[in-house]
C-alpha cells in the first residue's frame, strides 16, 4: 500500500536559483544547433570582410591616381637641410644653401634606374637651352657607377650631390627615382613631379611655373 502511494506522488522539476531568465535565450527546437551557432557568430565573421573591402577601396583610389599627382608635404616649405659631397669626378656637391637666390630644378636619379635612362635625354636638352639650372641628387649609387653614368650619357647638372645611404632622399619624401622638384628663388619647394619627365611635362608643367616664379621675383607678374 505504501509503495503504491509513493508511485502516485507527482514529480516536481527544480528550477535554477536565478529563475527562468537564467536558462538563457530560448532555443528553437525546430532549428539544428549548428545553424543557431553560425547565426550567433555571423556578425563577427562579417567584420574582417568589411575591413578588407574598405582597405581595398582606399588602395584602388590611390592606385588610380597618376604618379605625378602624388602630393608632397614639402610644397611651399623650405627645402630640407642637407649637405652632400659631389659625385665622383665632379667638383661641386649640393647643399640646401645652394637652392636659394634663383629658380632651379632638383632631379633625383640613379645609374641603376631604368626610368632615369629614358628621362636623361630630356634633361640634357633642357640643360642645353640654359633656361633653368638643374641640380642632381644621386640616390644610393656606387661612386664608380654614378661617375660612369654621367660620363657616358652626359651631365645635365650644375651641381650633383651623392646621397649614398639615401638619408637625404628620405627627408625629401622620395617614393622612388626619378623625381623632380622645382625650387623657387626663396628656397621653397614649388612643384613636385614623380616619375620620368617628358618633353611635354617640361613644356606644359615645368616651364610655365618657372616663368611665373621668375616674373614674380622680378615684380613683373601680370
Amino acid at each position: 500500500m505504501v509503495l503504491k502511494m509513493i508511485k502516485n506522488v507527482p514529480t516536481i522539476e527544480a528550477q535554477p536559483a536565478g529563475g527562468p531568465e537564467s536558462l538563457g535565450p530560448a532555443v528553437d527546437p525546430q532549428q539544428p544547433a549548428g545553424d543557431q551557432k553560425v547565426r550567433w557568430w555571423r556578425p563577427l565573421f562579417l567584420a574582417p570582410l568589411i575591413a578588407f573591402f574598405s582597405l581595398a577601396v582606399v588602395l584602388l583610389v590611390g592606385l588610380g591616381r597618376a604618379p605625378s599627382e602624388i602630393p608632397s608635404t614639402l610644397i611651399d616649405k623650405e627645402v630640407p637641410q642637407f649637405d652632400l659631397p659631389p659625385v665622383q669626378g665632379r667638383s661641386l656637391g649640393l647643399a640646401s644653401r645652394d637652392l636659394s637666390g634663383t629658380v632651379s630644378l632638383v632631379n633625383v636619379f640613379a645609374s641603376w634606374c631604368v626610368a632615369c635612362k629614358a628621362e636623361h635625354p630630356v634633361l640634357m636638352k633642357l640643360a642645353a637651352q640654359h633656361i633653368v639650372p638643374i641640380h642632381g641628387i644621386d640616390y644610393k649609387d656606387k661612386p664608380t657607377d654614378a661617375a660612369a653614368w654621367l660620363d657616358t650619357n652626359g651631365d645635365p647638372y650644375t651641381r650633383t650631390g651623392a646621397d649614398r645611404n639615401g638619408r637625404v632622399a628620405i627627408d625629401w619624401g622620395i617614393y622612388g627615382v626619378p623625381e623632380t622638384f622645382l625650387i623657387g628663388a626663396d628656397g621653397r619647394v614649388k612643384l613636385r613631379h614623380v616619375g620620368p619627365l617628358t618633353e611635354e611635362d617640361i613644356a606644359t608643367e615645368i616651364l610655365p611655373v618657372v616663368m611665373r616664379l621668375r616674373n614674380a621675383a622680378e615684380g613683373t607678374e601680370q
